[in-house]
């Protein structure tokens, strides 16, 4: 028989699109549909409603397929009623099919269902490609459902973000602004009853074909699956399916074996949901409970099926909003097949959020899975995260992780990453096995030509032989479907495909580990080529970010002062839910900036209440350990106050300003300042060296505007070449006071800044005032500096990072926009500047001959998602520093982002301090969260390099070290002295707890 195989696939697709679905469902009998919509008030569509509630208010009316229904984000419950056809008996099964108007875009982005029994119980969620719901009831009986339907609009305009159109402004990410004009239409809702056998063949046809069409035109294979599936349909009347006789022509390729050197994958059941992105955190809990539901009832019918999830925030989430699913999780958990990873409260952004913030994510995460579950997780989990910083290996590891599971580093614009398996090893020396999926993807279908694509790009054949493959639907939810767990089982050991073995990650980690034992090494932070924009995004998120962190940590100083100074109550559950609220808003699309409206103006009012709460908390805590003096929170001395001390501050330097010409000259006995009339400032000269920072014809101070149209995703991208579009700001500058006042416009945005000394004399203070009306724009401040580095110094969680200022490599040119927390330093031997901010994260730096330029970016207009995003009045701080080293660079960092506090009572101090000439600083100190009133400190090294310290505290008691998540790792290590001699390496973080003999003085 002469094959040809454009023929014989286009038959396939006939059959496969039209022939064979037409003959899966052998019956159907419609249901008898009835609808309530959840009202609202003030125009806008009503909120989501417990589901007693609906029985209590629903008032249900008939509704019809081909009716229309659903206002952007409105809440529809539907009662669905039926009797099982006596005649279906023994024919084959049935179902529910419940299509609520569903297009072929992908699920989790469009409306979306949860089919609840009569009693309120759980069955299983509906979506696109996945709305069956699996039948009790027996021929002859009748059955009832309720389902609450969501109609979310789809932001992605119906294709997954392929549409010319896809990343235009929208209104539909706003409550108040998306309107009440409904979405969907009911599409079919019925009883069916289903031809297994013609269900079967489709599935199997649908693979061979797929694998058939990613095998070489000349691999005997090929041929083989060819002429197979043309027989097999040649097998079948397409108006009278008999399904047998066409399997049996498939069955011999089916059985045939996968090559014995081929790539084995573990496929695990993943639903990576976003805990907010395109739809608000209060449509994530439902999104995460339709999930759950699909998982369990998936895993009632096929007792191989594994599932991972992480982030506990959604555990939580769904334990709150609906314990007897919780406790059906909870079984599962106990089996092995539901699987909690991470250890974090959510899938967090991990560029931006400090070093505390990450140790608290795995904190609150790993005692929730402790408290819940009884375990927590070796396996650390961040498919989805937008780059990853060299510090987290350490933190991984100290919270009990052994390895390290991401996807994302695959989205790179420039660069492929070499290895898909590997240690990572962080700017401490601390390593991590590490895996990245070949599928290149955390929402895998398990088709073929997922398959071979795994085979295709997997970088480590001949060294190992293994890969991890989640699959299920993610970002919106939805998870593994039935369809999937066949398919994985039809390709387990398939000719011409890669091996698929339904699995769980701890299994794939330790045989991959195993087989893998020199494996290479990547040191450093992971940097993510894409999404540049994310540092800057929302910059009221990120700045309410970067102010509750610091307000967090002084709460938890002063309350445990006051705790073991005076007996005073320990805020614990307030600081637990402000703590778990902030860590949720750290979410990998919040605190970058690239969800919809509706979240973040509902991120900034949370912030907002958070500050406010943790004002009153600390006003409260140093009433009884202060006095008329000033606090100082910081890790570092501030203005002659010691860290964490009540004391008299040093006062403010003596400071002149005069005018010069047309221009300002700022002097204090520390720094002489030029400032121009045009505001930039041209001259800064550190007095005890005589050097002057900037170079002359250089000013700094200088504020840029770039048009920033990137080609797609716009809150998220910064396209390498923005820089062809700038524009240099010129303002005119006044005296105001000890200050200089510089008024600028940009195009319809006025900035208006307050140039002056801070109060030690010592760094130039900037304040800047923004009221920002543009769309499509980056605000950039740049600082062009006499120095010639090799490299510049960006502070990341505990610790800092150095990057090339040039761009020898394409690795280097790849990297044009940085983070940074609150300082970035440039130096050469015995010479540096520091550039510290109160809120910002964005950065560049480069190499232009002899001088060195960094720039700082304020502000961005993008229109997609929110397209109001970043409009308004915005205020931001930065401090330039002359003679700096990276010590003195941390220091002017602190000093920004602690400011003291007038207190009044008595002078006092902290439990807890460090004492030597060190580099070794404290990053929290609190009681113990398992609220045994022991203190924990944590301590760090921040310019790697070994140090030594002694910890001190005021009574006696014993120290132990202890894990991130404070467990205790060792025996006493100091009972009665109340010092402990510490000695860390380059960037280690400790952590200790004290058990005082008396907590109450």
């Amino acid at each position: 028989m002469h094959v040809e195989p454009e023929l014989i696939f286009e038959r396939v697709d006939r059959f496969i699109g039209e022939f064979l679905p037409r003959g899966v469902v052998l019956a159907r009998q419609d249901l008898a549909v009835e609808g309530w919509t959840v009202p609202g008030t003030g125009g806008e569509v009503g909120e989501p409603i417990p589901f007693a509630r609906m029985l209590d208010e629903a008032n249900f009316s008939p509704v019809r397929t081909g009716e229309s229904w659903g206002a952007p984000w409105a809440t529809t419950w539907l009662r669905v009623r039926g009797v099982v056809p006596e005649a279906w008996r023994g024919r084959g099964r049935i179902e529910l099919s419940i299509d609520l108007g569903f297009s072929e875009a992908k699920p989790g982005f469009q409306c979306e269902g949860l089919v609840r029994l009569p009693d309120g119980t759980a069955v299983k969620g509906l979506e696109p490609r996945n709305h069956h719901v699996p039948l009790k009831a027996a021929p002859g009986e009748a059955f009832e459902y309720l389902v609450e339907a969501a109609s979310n609009p789809d932001l992605t305009r119906g294709d997954d973000f392929r549409s010319p159109l896809a990343y235009s402004a929208t209104p539909l990410g706003d409550r108040a602004t998306a309107g009440t004009d409904p979405l969907y239409r009911f599409g079919r809702m019925e009883v069916r009853l289903v031809d297994e056998q013609v269900e079967g063949l489709l599935r199997e046809v649908r693979i061979l074909s797929g694998l058939a069409r990613e095998l070489a035109s000349t691999d005997p294979r090929r041929a083989a699956i060819l002429r197979g599936l043309s027989e097999a349909l040649h097998a079948i009347d397409p108006d009278r399916i008999d399904a047998a006789p066409a399997r049996e022509r498939l069955a011999p390729l089916l059985a045939s074996p996968a090559a014995a050197t081929t790539l084995a994958l573990t496929a695990t059941g993943h639903a990576h949901i976003d805990s907010a992105w395109l739809w608000p955190t209060r449509e994530t809990v439902r999104k995460v409970t339709r999930t759950y539901a699909n998982v369990l009832s998936l895993m009632d019918e096929d007792p191989e099926v594994t599932f991972v999830s992480s982030s506990a925030q959604h555990f939580a989430w769904v334990r709150d909003a609906d314990p007897e699913l919780f406790e059906r999780v909870r079984a599962r958990v106990a089996e092995g097949r539901f699987i909690p990873v991470g250890n974090m409260w959510v899938e967090s952004d991990v560029n931006m959020p400090s070093g505390e913030s990450l140790s608290r994510q795995l904190l609150y995460g790993t005692r929730l899975f402790e408290d819940e579950f009884g375990s927590r997780s070796p396996v650390g989990w961040l498919p989805d995260s937008f780059g990853y910083p060299g510090s987290l290996p350490q933190l991984l590891q100290r919270a009990g992780i052994e390895w390290f599971f991401t996807q994302k580093m695959c989205w790179n614009d420039v660069n492929t990453m070499p290895h898909h398996s590997f240690v990572w090893e962080g700017i401490d020396g601390s390593r991590l096995f590490t895996h990245f999926p070949p599928t290149n993807t955390y929402s895998g279908d398990l088709r073929p030509t997922e398959l071979a694509r795994a085979v295709r790009n997997f970088a480590d054949h001949g060294s190992a032989t293994r890969a991890l493959m989640p699959f299920g639907y993610g970002d919106g939810g939805g998870g593994p479907t039935r369809e999937m767990v066949a398919d994985a089982r039809i390709q387990s050991d398939l000719e011409g495909s890669a091996r698929v073995e339904l699995g769980t990650p701890e299994a794939f980690f330790r045989a991959a580990e195993d087989e893998y034992a020199d494996a290479p090494v990547w040191s450093g932070e992971m940097y993510l080529e894409f999404h540049r924009g994310i540092f800057t995004s929302q910059s009221r998120t990120k700045r309410g970010n970067r102010r509750n962190e610091q307000l967090l940590a002084e709460a938890e100083l002063w309350s445990a002062a006051a705790t073991l100074n005076t007996g005073a109550e320990y805020p614990y559950d307030e600081l637990d839910a402000l703590w778990r609220e902030v860590l949720l808003l750290q979410f990998h699309d919040i605190l970058p900036g690239t969800a919809i409206a509706w979240v973040h103006r509902e991120a900034e009012r949370s912030h907002a209440a958070t500050t406010k709460a943790l004002e009153r908390i600390i006003a409260a805590a140093l009433e009884g350990v202060s006095g008329d003096l000033v606090a100082n929170s910081a890790p570092l001395p501030i203005r002659g106050v010691p860290a964490f001390s009540i004391g008299s501050a040093d006062p403010a330097a003596e400071v002149a300003l005069e005018e010069r010409g047309s221009g300002f000259r700022l002097t204090s006995d520390a720094l002489v300042v030029d400032i121009a009339a045009d505001g930039t400032i041209v001259s800064l000269v550190d007095r005890a060296s005589g050097r002057d920072a900037l170079a002359p014809g250089q000013p700094a101070n200088v504020l840029q505007l770039h048009v920033d149209a990137p080609a797609k995703w716009d809150a998220w991208e910064l396209d390498r070449d923005y820089r062809l579009q700038t524009e240099t700001l010129a303002g005119s500058a006044v005296r105001d006071g000890d200050a200089v006042r510089v008024e600028v416009r940009a195009g319809d945005s006025t900035i208006v800044q307050r140039i002056s000394l801070d109060e030690t004399g010592g760094a130039v203070r900037i304040r800047t005032h923004v009221d920002w009306h543009e769309t499509r724009r980056l605000l950039k401040l740049a600082f062009p500096v006499d120095v010639h580095a090799n490299d510049a110094a960006y502070e990341t969680s505990y610790g800092h990072v150095r990057r090339p200022l040039h761009r020898n490599t394409s690795w280097d040119v790849a990297r044009y926009e940085s983070c940074a927390h609150r300082w970035v330093h440039v130096g050469e031997p015995g010479f540096g500047v520091a550039i510290a901010n109160d809120g910002m994260y964005g950065h560049d730096a480069w190499r232009d001959g002899q001088i060195t330029t960094v720039r700082q970016s304020l502000l961005r207009a993008p229109t997609f998602p929110d397209p109001d995003a970043d409009q308004g009045e915005h205020d931001f701080e930065t401090l330039i520093a002359p003679a700096a080293t990276t010590d003195e660079a941390l220091a002017w960092g602190v000093r920004l982002g602690t400011p003291l506090r007038a207190v009044s009572g008595s002078a006092g101090s902290a439990p807890v301090r460090l004492s030597g000439e060190t580099s070794a600083v404290i990053s929290a100190v609190k009681l113990a969260a398992d609220r045994s009133g022991d203190l924990v400190v944590r301590v760090y090294e921040t310019r790697g390099a070994r140090t030594s310290a002694t910890l001190e505290w005021d009574r006696d008691g014993a120290v132990r070290e202890c894990d991130l998540v404070e467990a205790p790792l060792a025996e006493v290590l100091s009972s009665g002295p109340r010092a402990l001699g510490l000695e860390l390496r380059p960037f280690e973080v400790r952590t200790f707890r004290i058990t005082f003999d008396d907590r109450a003085a």
